[in-house]
């Protein structure tokens, strides 16, 4: 079982001093990973340039993808682009790929949207290629892979240094990208089955944190949540208590939620979002290198 590893996602920057204040706050506050995501839209920041900006003005964290959209990509290009950057960082890059979610994002770019199974494929076939173009570029960098259906869970099984968990999954019914919490059993089954695949491979298990509230008042921090997704995210307050995506609690029961979460899943690196990158930093500071 390995020790607490923290990151942040990054997700927006007004300009380079801006972007220069995050990155140096972030591992000023102790976190070990900062990672951008791959989106579209207003003040969204294209990641490998982000990362090498980020890897510049920083000493210590490693910088990464939370995750790459591989489907958005020419493969030979994104190639160019993980190397380059690798090269630029020092080493520092953590790679994280995925096979996109977000149908509107496909739209907006003049992509063509394919269903899942197809997505995974084209995910599996730029591994193998991203492999063999990066043989001469210094090889793969750290490689994390994201995601929670059956097909990405074996691609990460087979191949990732790190496995991404979210806890999220499409609602039925709904537009792509719609989602709700696997509530504790759910996730469970999902990490017991990555883990039937990975065998004996030395893998670290990283989970994607949706909301940290510092409270006094567990139960009336889950209740607003559930009322936040009009009752959708979970069945009942109890489910989202015990949800690993969430924290609620003061900073000491938060930080006793995360060493329950390791020994039940196995997650020792944590990612937080931007906007709780501070209320999550006295949790950073208590289990940091734990």
């Amino acid at each position: 079982m390995g020790k607490f590893e923290f990151g942040v996602s990054l997700r927006h920057s007004s300009d380079g001093a801006d972007w220069v204040r995050k990155c140096r706050r972030a591992e000023e506050l102790g976190y070990d990973h900062l990672t951008v995501p791959d989106h579209l839209g207003k003040n969204r920041l294209s990641p490998f340039p982000a990362l090498t900006a980020a890897a510049a003005v920083t000493e210590r964290v490693k910088v990464g993808t939370l995750v790459s959209n591989v489907p958005f990509y020419n493969l030979a290009l994104f190639a160019r682009d993980v190397a380059t950057t690798n090269n630029l960082t020092d080493g520092r890059l953590e790679l994280g790929l995925g096979s996109g979610h977000m149908k509107h994002e496909f739209d907006d770019a003049g992509l063509p949207w394919r269903k899942a199974a197809d997505r995974i494929t084209y995910l599996a076939e730029g591994l193998a290629e991203l492999r063999t173009r990066l043989e001469d570029e210094g090889g793969m960098p750290t490689l994390l892979i994201a995601g929670n259906s059956d097909g990405v869970l074996k691609l990460a099984a087979e191949q990732a240094d790190i496995a991404g968990f979210s806890g999220l999954r499409q609602e039925r019914g709904r537009p792509p990208g719609t989602f709700v919490l696997d509530n504790a059993d759910k996730l469970a089954e999902r990490v017991g089955y990555f883990r039937s695949l990975a065998g004996d491979r030395d893998i670290q298990y990283n989970m994607l944190i949706q909301r940290v509230v510092d409270t006094e008042d567990r139960r009336a921090a889950a209740a607003e949540w559930h009322a936040e997704t009009e009752e959708r995210s979970a069945e009942s307050i109890e489910e989202l208590l015990e949800a690993p995506q969430l924290l609620f609690g003061t900073l000491d029961e938060m930080a006793e939620q995360l060493v329950a979460r390791r020994e039940r899943y196995g997650f020792s690196y944590f990612t937080v979002f931007e906007p709780l990158m501070e209320t999550f930093a006295p949790v950073v500071a208590q289990l940091r290198g734990r």
